[in-house]
């Protein structure tokens, strides 16, 4: 079994690497797990990234951030349906719409009626298209000083519309009402439990001495991204082994504390159609049934230098992971290989 699942990450590592600098792609089988790199770290052209390589990984921080409000919730510190402006400095303006308030949920499920940007943003990505490091300037100030200029775009919680900006915004809330900051909240309430040593924020000199190159899309060197008070949308830095520490959680709930937070989770949808929903931080569909009918349960995420899919099954328990150190995505593939696994290795005897 180990044998052919790390072909076949070996094999989705090997596509990819055509057309990325490196990458890593982590394939996990109920209890077997098999971690493959190809390509280059970027620093060192004979270095191959491997299990404890970092990368940057976007927007699959959404699901940590997401996974935090349910840990909260869980305890009874904020309410899945808490008005966002609760838990701001007080006087902060939020916008509503038809008499209805962004609730925490909503930033959580992108339904809040937000736009994809802090307000400013979009016009500064015109005018600076190759601006190195975008979201920099997105502090706590310039963010909620955006917000009480900002209109919805449908009233909260009718309408999915992905949103940076909410899902940094929720991150920013929930460091505030635990007393903390969002890096600080993220190791106590996920990491710590799951042994997840490497997801952070902030590099050491230790782990920056794992961190991957970026390049962008064209293969060029890239700097590294910092989202400031926006990082609860993509600011978390992390690897293939703690990855799949975080996914395997997703089935086996870990910690009980944990486990009852992924249940909640879990437990809350908005539909965007008949075969496809949201929860609290993660994408969902269903296949057609001519290819199974399985249950894919995902995010991706990119920034300038790098890209990252994390994709799982629950009732079959499979996952694939992959990450790369160029900004062109990986998930074809990587979704090639959760089909693969959930058609061919979804047994517990295989």
């Amino acid at each position: 079994m180990a044998q052919v699942l790390g072909t076949l990450a070996q094999q989705t590592a090997d596509r990819l690497a055509e057309r990325h600098v490196g990458v890593v792609v982590a394939a996990v089988v109920h209890d077997v797990v098999e971690v493959r790199g190809a390509g280059s770290t970027g620093a060192d052209p004979s270095d191959t990234p491997g299990p404890d390589t970092v990368f940057e990984i976007g927007s699959v921080t959404k699901p940590f951030t997401a996974l935090a409000l349910a840990r909260l919730a869980s305890a009874g510190t904020v309410a899945l349906d808490e008005p966002l402006v609760d838990l701001l400095p007080q006087g902060t303006a939020v916008p509503s719409r038809d008499g209805r308030q962004i609730s925490l949920q909503q930033l959580a499920t992108h339904t809040s009626g937000l736009p994809r940007l802090p307000r400013g943003m979009l016009l500064q990505a015109l005018l600076h298209p190759s601006k190195p490091d975008p979201y920099a300037g997105c502090t706590a100030g310039s963010l909620l000083s955006g917000l009480a200029r900002t209109r919805l775009g449908a009233t909260p919680g009718k309408r999915f519309r992905y949103s940076n900006l909410g899902a940094g915004l929720l991150g920013l809330a929930l460091a505030r009402r635990a007393g903390t900051d969002y890096e600080t909240l993220i190791t106590r309430e996920i990491c710590a439990p799951l042994g997840m040593s490497d997801t952070v924020v902030t590099l050491d000199a230790a782990r920056a001495g794992r961190f991957a190159r970026g390049h962008g899309r064209r293969g060029r060197p890239a700097a590294p991204w910092h989202l400031a008070d926006l990082a609860g949308a993509g600011g978390l830095r992390s690897t293939a082994t703690d990855l799949v520490a975080f996914v395997r959680a997703q089935w086996d709930g870990g910690p009980p504390g944990l486990a009852e937070a992924i249940r909640l989770s879990r437990a809350v949808e908005h539909r965007r159609s008949p075969f496809a929903w949201v929860h609290l931080g993660w994408m969902a569909h269903r296949l057609h049934p001519r290819q199974g009918a399985h249950l894919q349960i995902w995010h991706n995420g990119g920034t300038g230098g790098f890209s990252s899919f994390v994709g799982f099954d629950p009732e079959k328990r499979v996952a694939v992971i992959a990450l790369g150190n160029t900004g062109r995505p990986v998930d074809r593939p990587a979704f090639d290989l959760l089909r693969t696994l959930q058609a061919e290795h979804a047994s517990p005897q295989a």
